[in-house]
């Protein structure tokens, strides 16, 4: 891939991204297979008047070794150290990259009780990071970039080199990045779009959403009083604007925790902790999930909803349509970022505080506003080219909100 283009993206990502505050720390969490591009956001981040920037490194193929071979009590609590690090950075309003690239299966054949036991330990730990960065206390931004595992996963029909490459041109084909366009501008115009749509969805305040599919998806999920639906770009409590996720394509709120009912059905696979899991249902009585099924590593779906109480219960409720840019490029990317905003999605575990007054309220207020609590979310993607969404206002009026997949207004 040309060094230009890659220069361009790690640009994007820093000055749309995360969009510094001169002087801000910046922590980049990169896999050490991702060092390059990694060495590029770091450079540019300085270039946009970052103080400093603190790399933090990661390797699938050392927490792959650590799981099968450390010892069990490693798994059962987590680092003060390490604790320490997050708090603190998160405290003082340092920026957070996550680059995020990893081997979909890397976790295959691990002993799920680890991985929960440990999700549990880092979970508890984390709660006050996890918080802030739910509220946006700081600006954070996901993004991605291939590595060779991954790579093969999609493209399994191409050599190596072949393979990643090919990702390389999906990946910036979805953040809108060639080599003479102006991805800042098309940002602009893009944000715009959903701005427009999201301000529509929040003049309906709507009561109820209504799913059918022919998966068999047949749910109702009622939205909490006061709940407002944001996308794309939001305000940091840092001052700045800054865009969470590249790419991004959905419109979000959080559904009343206790207020979903019915059936739904996975429309794409989910890559969770290092398995990939396929074709997921989801039985849902007054907002909990009551019975979870899947054709594939249904063992670890089943300790993803069991991490706490919260897990069990649905965190968000998002908008993407069928005919959507990542969607149209045919490719299953194995990667939440990714086909989560190729598809109507709906996540497991905490809700971000869409909800007036929000983000000053406490963990106690925001349950007893209608939002979930968890030390996990987990997005699924329910998306299909027939889905239909209804919503209901509070006086009964029913406005078709997707028809045939798609956005009806």
């Amino acid at each position: 891939m040309k060094k230009q283009l890659l220069e361009k993206y790690a640009k994007l990502i820093i000055n749309v991204g995360i969009n510094p505050n001169k002087g801000q720390k910046l922590v980049i969490s990169c896999p050490v297979d991702c060092a390059e591009f990694g060495r590029l956001c770091l450079s540019a981040a300085y270039d946009a008047g970052c103080g400093e920037v603190i790399m933090n490194w990661s390797d699938d193929y050392c927490g792959r070794e650590t799981y099968l071979k450390a010892d069990a009590e490693v798994f059962e609590s987590f680092p003060t150290w390490r604790k320490q690090f997050f708090d603190d950075l998160a405290a003082e309003g340092a920026a957070r990259l996550s680059i995020y690239a990893s081997d979909p299966e890397n976790l295959k054949g691990v002993d799920p009780k680890r991985i929960s036991s440990y999700q549990k330990a880092s979970g508890k730990a984390l709660e006050n990071f996890r918080m802030l960065q739910m509220k946006n206390a700081f600006p954070w931004c996901v993004v991605s970039v291939p590595i060779d595992s991954w790579a093969k996963k999609v493209f399994a029909d191409k050599e190596e080199n072949e393979a990643v490459e090919a990702l390389w041109n999906a990946i910036l084909k979805t953040v809108r990045i060639d080599e003479e366009n102006d991805p800042v501008q098309l940002w602009k115009e893009h944000i715009a779009l959903l701005t427009e749509r999201k301000n529509k969805l929040n003049s309906y305040k709507f009561k109820y959403l209504k799913y059918k599919n022919s998966l068999g998806t047949d749910l109702t999920v009622e939205l909490p009083e006061g709940h407002y639906w944001e996308a794309a770009s939001e305000k940091a409590g840092t001052g700045q604007i800054f865009v969470p996720n590249l790419p991004t394509e959905e419109i979000f709120t959080a559904p009343k925790f206790d207020g979903v009912n019915g059936v739904i059905c996975a429309s794409k696979p989910l890559v969770l902790d290092g398995n990939v899991i396929e074709n997921i249902r989801f039985v849902l009585k007054d907002g909990k999930i009551t019975e979870a099924y899947a054709d594939t590593a249904v063992d670890v779906l089943r300790n993803a909803i069991a991490v706490d109480e919260g897990a069990a219960y649905l965190g968000e409720v998002a908008l993407v349509p069928y005919d959507s840019p990542i969607s149209n490029t045919g490719i299953l990317f194995y990667n939440t970022l990714f086909d989560e905003n190729a598809s109507c999605h709906f996540a497991f575990g905490d809700s971000y505080p869409t909800i007036e007054g929000g983000n000053e309220m406490s963990a106690e207020e925001l349950k007893a506003a209608g939002l979930n609590s968890s030390m996990t979310h987990e997005d699924f993607m329910v998306g299909t080219a027939d889905l239909s969404i209804v919503g209901v206002t509070g006086n009964g009026t029913e406005i078709e909100i997707f028809k045939n997949g798609n956005f009806a207004f």
